[in-house]
């Protein structure tokens, strides 16, 4: 039985450390600076430990195998140190450009594995595009759009609160990463924004920071365009612009995730989707290929879940167990797209995102 420590008892944190003690696998340590939740899980260690405090993490990582920060983002660093000076095997699920390379940095030279962004977005997101790439001779277009949504969207945001609020607002703000004509450029937050049709519904797409994770550089000279976009309905870019640069909330974020927080409901009636066209040669022919996969709310263990809970929390799931498995390297930096597409989709945590496949596009791409 492996012992994992999971930094950050929010919904996400809490979803992994029930869905890991679930398969009798793992021994689970939940560790937040508030008294954590599931008091009535008793197969998961609860304490109360400052992300923030040297000492308190050091004596959480005694012991453990690996530790997962599911903690807000500015708190990576830290908590990554913190592995590597305890030689423990570390994961996260942060989409912080900054936080990023700091763990990158930490990755040189470990003798753990360093593997952040685990999740989504980036995270699943990114195992499908490298995937896809690889089945090209020569790659051109790659764009990756992703969004957690309300199913039943109700207010001029046409938005509810289905994740960190600071994570929203951080990818909302910071730069953006995209490949241009074979260039790798700094492009805007909320800019261009664009429209497109899913199952006969519209939606919007502009550009947020961090979807990327390490992709571009990955990519770098092998194709000709790479942008990541958020799905939102439509009108949402538009408010969100008018609140971060007219009214200047970006220059105070305390205040926009006050009203925010206060202003928009939490649901968990909400519904994830996927979408990534990479476009290139294939034997000299030119070929289009699209994954698309939507995967909603639903119950599991008699407890409801949101789909971003569901998502989020498998994917940082299926990497921890392939890691165990001896299927990812086991020291330094491991980046998402070097993990398989059919190890991931097989794995029992992973296996979330086959079975709610888009028909027909289980692992086949539509050309």
């Amino acid at each position: 039985m492996k012992r994992i420590a999971i930094v950050g008892a929010g919904n996400i944190g809490a979803t992994i450390a029930r869905m890991l003690a679930d398969t009798g696998d793992y021994a689970v340590t939940l560790a937040d600076a508030r008294p954590a939740p599931l008091a009535n899980e008793p197969r998961i260690r609860r304490v109360m430990t400052d992300a923030g405090d040297p000492a308190d993490l050091a004596a959480l990582m005694q012991g453990q195998f690996a530790v997962l920060s599911a903690a807000p983002y500015h708190l990576t660093a830290g908590i990554a140190a913190a592995a590597k000076a305890a030689g423990v095997h570390y994961l996260d699920l942060t989409e912080d450009v900054a936080s990023t390379r700091v763990v990158k940095s930490l990755a040189e030279g470990a003798r753990t594995a360093f593997i952040p962004q685990c999740g989504l977005a980036p995270g699943f997101i990114s195992i499908v595009a490298a995937d896809f790439a690889r089945r090209f001779d020569t790659l051109h277009d790659l764009r990756l759009r992703v969004g957690a949504l309300p199913t039943y969207p109700s207010n001029a945001l046409n938005y509810n609160l289905t994740w960190s609020t600071d994570g929203v607002i951080n990818e909302y703000c910071e730069p953006c990463e995209a490949i241009v004509d074979g260039v790798l450029r700094a492009t805007s937050a909320l800019e261009e924004c664009e429209a497109f049709a899913l199952d006969g519904v519209t939606y919007e797409a502009f550009n947020t920071s961090g979807g990327l994770g390490t992709l571009c550089e990955t990519l770098a000279g092998k194709v000709r365009n790479l942008n990541y976009r958020t799905i939102r309905y439509p009108g949402h870019a538009a408010i969100m612009k008018m609140l971060l640069n007219d009214l200047r909330l970006r220059d105070r974020r305390g205040v926009l995730k006050d009203i925010l927080e206060h202003a928009l409901p939490a649901t968990m009636q909400d519904v994830v989707i996927v979408f990534v066209t990479v476009s290139g040669l294939k034997g000299g022919r030119l070929v289009q290929e699209t994954y698309a996969n939507k995967i909603y709310a639903q119950e599991r263990a008699g407890q409801m879940l949101s789909a971003i809970q569901i998502t989020t929390a498998s994917g940082a799931c299926a990497v921890l167990d392939l890691l165990v498995q001896g299927r990812l390297p086991q020291a330094g930096l491991v980046r998402q797209e070097e993990i398989a597409l059919a190890d991931f989709l097989a794995n029992r945590f992973g296996r979330v995102y086959a079975q709610d496949a888009a028909p027909g596009l289980e692992l086949e791409a539509v050309a």
